[in-house]
């Protein structure tokens, strides 16, 4: 049984991410990993989603030069925030939420 504890800190991984993006998250997940596994589940999947969303990022910016790299920022910048509250929302609930298209590298 997920405690409301577990659910509001995995919820606060994503909802901090909006005001400090890599620090909040990640002191969120180390203090409390070793206790919870859903807290731990939730701290990799959003360090996953950031490394894509900073890979998807870079290669936008590089083909701004040939114009179409500003769609595909505008895409990414809007899918992340949209993934984000998503994710906070599953988190809340007790899901075990998985970005879609993300790279799995903190496993």
């Amino acid at each position: 049984m997920i405690s409301k504890e577990e659910k509001t800190l995995a919820m606060l991984i994503y909802l901090i991410s909006y005001f400090t993006v890599f620090i909040g998250p990640v002191i969120i997940w180390i203090l409390k990993k070793d206790e919870s596994e859903f807290i731990d589940y939730h701290g990799k999947e959003y360090l996953n989603f950031l490394i894509s969303i900073t890979v998807y990022s870079i290669i936008s910016g590089l083909f701004v030069l040939i114009l179409i790299g500003i769609l595909m920022l505008a895409i990414v910048g809007v899918a992340g925030f949209i993934l984000t509250i998503i994710a906070a929302i599953k988190a809340y609930d007790g899901e075990y939420y998985k970005f879609p298209l993300i790279f799995r590298l903190i496993k």
